[in-house]
Formats: structure tokens, C-alpha cells, sequence
């Protein structure tokens, strides 16, 4: 296995841009970046020949929304990483076990349908717990592309995630990849593209998490890498593509394909990654 530095999503004047999805078998279908939670990977047993890249989401939102608090072990978690890579193929990176510093993660409550237990812990705690997670998953599998991913609601709080970090001896200027958790729901407004503007300052080669078409419009150009699933919603709300004879295209390659590429197109100048090629035949 190459070390976790020898690939990554560096930076080199362009965002990549993973599509978000469930379905692992459409990692021998397409060559376009896809990202994954490692629920859906961890039983696969035979490989899977994946034509192009793909990262590992850890699912922690899941977890945390339903249960406040991570039901997996970091050691479980190692290992579930490593039957990936040798089930699946090398990945880009992987998520770690982090913790989400939204309001509903934390209190509780409903949003959007979803039932949220809520953690009752701080930011601070959160924070801590996530810098805690990182460097336990780095001593159990220091040769793994495990990313540090930075937690917090608002500027102060997401340098004060940085500097815990840095404490640590993490340098963070000279990771492949840095994730910036928790910016999903402001990543349209001006707190959101101000916390994006103050970590891209640090030197970070950001990757945000869930970030969406207006999102990537406002901030793309000062990340590195970015994941979205809106496809899915954007097609539960449509009449399946021309041709298609299921409902709706919520589940649907070609449509998620082509909405991706839409989407880049949107990014501003200088921002994008070269195309790829689409769907195999």
C-alpha cells in the first residue's frame, strides 16, 4: 500500500469534483470522481475495478444524527478501510470519524423530515473529540489516506480547530487534503464563504464536504475538492430523462453525469478540473 502522501487531491489550480452516491457499482461504470460512504463498501469481497478515482465519506453524519455518538470503533473503522482498499481499489483519501458542530447535530431536534438525537456536548468538545479521533486513526494506520478535518460554526471557531491541530503537530499546510466539515448549510451565505476564504488563507488544500451548485459558484474557486449528492434531490423533484422508464432519475447515472457536468460549467474560471469522460458503453 503507497503511503497516505503519494496521491491526494492536490491542489494544482483546480477543484475536483467527486459526485456523491450509494451506488458502488458505478465505480466500474464511470471514470468521473465519485465519493462513497464506507457502509457501502466494507462488505464488497471481490474487486471492483474502479475505472476512475473515488474518496471514502465515513458516514458521520448518519451516525451522529441517529445515534449522538459514533457506534464504530476507530479500530473497526481501520479496519474497514483496509478491506476497502484491498476489495475495491486505492482511494483518493478517507474521511475520519469526525464530529459535526451543526446546531441539530448538537441540540437535537427535526430538520427536513430527520430526527436528530442531538449530542449535547459543545464545540469545543466536538472539536476536541475530532482532533482526538484523527490522531488515534493516524497511530493505528499511519500508512492510510486518512484526512484531519476541521469542525466549528463560525471563523473564530474554525481557526481555533486549526490551531488545536497544529498543536498537535499536525501540519496542515502540508496535508494532500484537509476537510472542512459543517459548512454544508451556510455554504451559500456569507459566514459560509467567509470561514472558506479564512482556511484557504491559512494554506490549506480544502475539500468541502456536501457542498452544493450555489456553494461551489461562491466558493469553488477556493477549494481543492468538493462532494455533492443534490443530484439525487434535484432529480426526485423532475420527470425521469427522455427514454428512462423509472419515475424519476433520483438513482441514475446519466442524469447524475450530466447534472455534474452542469454544475462545473457554473464554477467560475480557473476553478475547474479537466472534464472526464462520462459513462462506459
Amino acid at each position: 500500500m503507497p503511503s497516505r502522501s503519494s496521491v491526494g487531491s492536490s491542489r494544482t489550480g483546480s477543484a475536483r469534483f467527486y459526485l456523491t452516491t450509494h451506488k458502488k457499482h458505478w465505480l466500474r461504470m464511470t471514470d468521473v470522481p465519485l465519493f462513497l460512504k464506507s457502509e457501502h463498501l466494507r462488505s464488497s469481497r471481490k474487486p471492483l475495478q474502479a475505472l476512475g478515482r473515488y474518496a471514502v465519506d465515513s458516514g458521520g453524519f448518519t451516525e451522529l444524527q441517529r445515534h449522538g455518538r459514533w457506534t464504530r470503533t476507530p479500530r473497526q473503522y481501520v479496519e474497514d478501510l483496509r478491506r476497502i482498499w484491498e476489495h475495491v481499489g486505492p482511494y483518493d483519501w478517507a474521511a475520519g470519524q469526525d464530529w459535526m458542530c451543526e446546531d441539530l447535530i448538537i441540540h437535537g431536534g427535526t430538520g427536513g423530515g430527520v430526527t436528530f438525537v442531538g449530542t449535547t456536548l459543545s464545540v469545543r468538545e466536538h472539536q476536541r473529540r475530532t482532533v482526538h479521533n484523527f490522531m488515534e486513526l493516524r497511530s493505528l494506520a499511519p500508512e492510510l489516506r486518512i484526512i484531519p478535518t476541521l469542525q466549528g460554526r463560525t471563523v473564530p471557531e474554525y481557526h481555533e480547530c486549526a490551531d488545536l491541530f497544529e498543536s498537535y503537530g499536525v501540519d496542515l499546510r502540508g496535508e494532500p487534503t484537509v476537510g472542512l466539515g459543517s459548512v454544508c448549510r451556510l455554504q451559500s451565505t456569507a459566514e459560509g464563504a467567509a470561514i472558506v476564504t479564512a482556511m484557504a488563507a491559512r494554506g490549506y488544500r480544502l475539500h468541502g464536504f456536501g457542498i452544493k451548485t450555489l456553494g461551489l459558484r461562491r466558493i469553488g474557486h477556493l477549494l481543492a475538492s468538493a462532494d455533492s449528492a443534490a443530484w439525487s434531490s434535484h432529480a426526485r423533484r423532475r420527470p425521469a430523462m427522455p427514454g428512462h422508464t423509472h419515475k424519476n432519475c433520483a438513482n441514475c447515472l446519466p442524469y447524475a453525469l450530466q447534472w455534474r457536468q452542469r454544475v462545473i460549467n457554473g464554477i467560475p474560471t480557473g476553478s475547474q478540473s479537466a472534464p472526464e469522460r462520462r459513462a462506459v458503453a
